[in-house]
């Protein structure tokens, strides 16, 4: 894929300087542009084709994996500083670093979160949905 993209990057070059070396309104350079072009748009599609064909159809994820990826990560902490506030998210981040405990496991241990609230905040639905707006979940009333 790489080699496909470098040369569509160097055809791109060609009909750009072969746009710039065009007088007037004839162009000289329009089979020189013409050509780069379909063969960009040829080379690109067969290798998307193959790409797709060799490579994603078949991919599996695995979801356990994934999981630890995501709740295993001190980056995650940022997710909590609305609820938690910057400062508390920097020690929790701090500690999970020196300790190699998770998020979820200080901030319990810190008595910052309950479980049920951690549940609701790193839900997969919120960590995806791009419109989620943090919310301080303090009962049942507010869910």
């Amino acid at each position: 894929m790489n080699q496909v993209c470098f040369k569509v990057i160097g055809n791109d070059t060609t009909v750009t300087m072969a746009s710039e070396a065009g007088q007037l309104q004839l162009n000289v350079m329009e089979p020189v542009i013409g050509q780069a072009m379909f063969e960009s748009i040829h080379i690109l599609t067969n290798a998307c084709y193959n790409l797709l064909e060799k490579c994603i159809n078949g991919i599996t994820a695995n979801k356990e994996v994934c999981e630890g990826y995501v709740y295993n990560s001190i980056g995650i902490v940022t997710y909590l500083n609305p609820f938690i506030g910057h400062h508390n998210g920097d020690i929790v981040g701090k500690i999970c670093a020196e300790t190699g405990k998770s998020v979820r496991e200080v901030v319990l241990e810190r008595g910052l979160l309950t479980e049920a609230e951690l549940d609701d905040i790193f839900s997969a639905q919120n960590l995806m949905h791009p419109a989620y707006k943090a919310k301080r979940y303090t009962d049942e009333s507010e869910q």
